[in-house]
Parts: structure tokens; sequence; C-alpha cells
């Protein structure tokens, strides 16, 4: 089992930056199952929708293209931590964000929601306009 914690959350007006971060915890064989780890957001009414993942091993990372040029995600398997640095937000920004966990070892980073087993509780993000 792996627990993810999220944090960094709040509300900021656009143009502005947020850092999310997403610690993950359990017992150390399944710390080092993890492969990928990613974000998804998800507004009420909506779907959740994928941000960005990163691999464990060899740092391979993918974004949305709603995204890409504004967010840089990263990772820090010491702490077993990764990061989702939030720049020139704006309002359709707003979502709670979603960390994840993906064990399936070997494969690229996904952009699948299905193929992420632990997740997060969420963390809000709102950004003003």
């Amino acid at each position: 089992q792996v627990q993810l914690v999220e944090s960094g959350g709040g509300l900021v007006q656009a143009g502005g930056s947020l850092r999310l971060s997403c610690a993950a915890s359990g017992r150390t064989s399944s710390i080092f199952s993890i492969n990928a780890m990613g974000w998804f957001r998800q507004v009420p009414g909506k779907e959740r929708e994928f941000v960005a993942a990163i691999r464990r091993s060899g740092g391979e990372m993918v974004y949305a293209d709603s995204v890409k040029g504004r967010f840089t995600i990263s990772r820090d398997n010491v702490k077993s931590t990764v990061y989702l640095q939030m720049n020139s937000l704006k309002p359709e920004d707003t979502a709670v964000y979603y960390c994840a966990a993906d064990t399936r070892l070997g494969y690229s980073a996904s952009n699948r929601e299905d193929d992420y087993a632990y997740w997060g509780q969420g963390t809000q993000a709102t950004v003003s306009s």
C-alpha cells in the first residue's frame, strides 16, 4: 500500500504561481514499486483530467498540452516526493489537484487515469481573475 498526501494548494491571482507537493509513504517495498507519479485535476461537473507525469527512474516527463510551458513536474526520490510548479496561472487552472502513483514497472509515464493505482485526497488550487 502507498499513501499519498498533497499540499501547497491555495488562492492566487492570475499570472501568479503555486507549487504543489505530493509525499508518498508506506513500506519501503511499496515505495520502490512506484514506477511513475502523476498529477490530475478536476473541476465540479467535469471529468478528472491529466496534467503531468514523471517516471521515478530516468525522469521521463509528459505534460498535457494545456499546461506545457507553464507547469513543471519534478521528483525527489530520496524524499519520495513529487512536485508540480505551476507558473503563469490562469483562472481555468482552478481545480482540485490530485497526485497519483503508477506501479506498473517498466512502462512509460502515463496520461491515463486507469494506469494509476494509488491516489491522494486532493488539494484545491484557485486562480482569481
